[in-house]
């Protein structure tokens, strides 16, 4: 029961989600542990490509395919999230609930945590017949210029 308690968790940190593998009784393996810090350290979703770059740039040589099935494993087990695009996935640090700013400059998907009124959430299970137990929100938009 503790293990199901431990495994619900919210994932904040980069100690979390190392929490999370060892708990789930996953391997925490250089490669995993690597792809885990990098996500970390960024602070902004990645494709697989972009995190085998940045790795053997950073001199932790791993494969490809020592990427992709760490980030499959990963992702499958809620500890990084997996966002589908037409353009290929993305990969990131945060796996518990937020919403999204999706910037259409640079293509990058930025977390936020949005907290709708309750008032609103009433409003909209009332409309909806449904209890809401969840939600995320895509926000999307361009960069401000800023005049200096």
């Amino acid at each position: 029961m503790q293990k199901e308690a431990a495994a619900t968790k919210p994932i904040r940190s980069l100690e979390d989600a190392v929490n999370r593998c060892q708990n789930l009784g996953m391997r925490l393996s250089r490669q995993r542990r690597f792809i885990l810090e990098l996500l970390w350290q960024a602070k902004e979703h990645l494709s697989a490509r972009e995190i085998y770059d940045r790795l053997n740039q950073q001199g932790k040589e791993i494969g490809h395919t020592s990427v992709y099935q760490n980030l499959e494993a990963l992702s499958s087990q809620n500890i990084i999230e997996c966002i589908e695009r037409s353009d290929g996935r993305l990969y990131g640090n945060i796996s518990d609930s937020h919403s999204h700013v999706n910037c259409l400059d640079t293509n990058q998907i930025l977390d936020v945590d949005v907290k709708l009124p309750v008032e609103l959430l009433a409003q909209i299970e009332q409309q909806m017949g449904v209890k809401i137990t969840d939600y995320n929100i895509n926000f999307y938009g361009y960069r401000q210029k800023t005049d200096n």
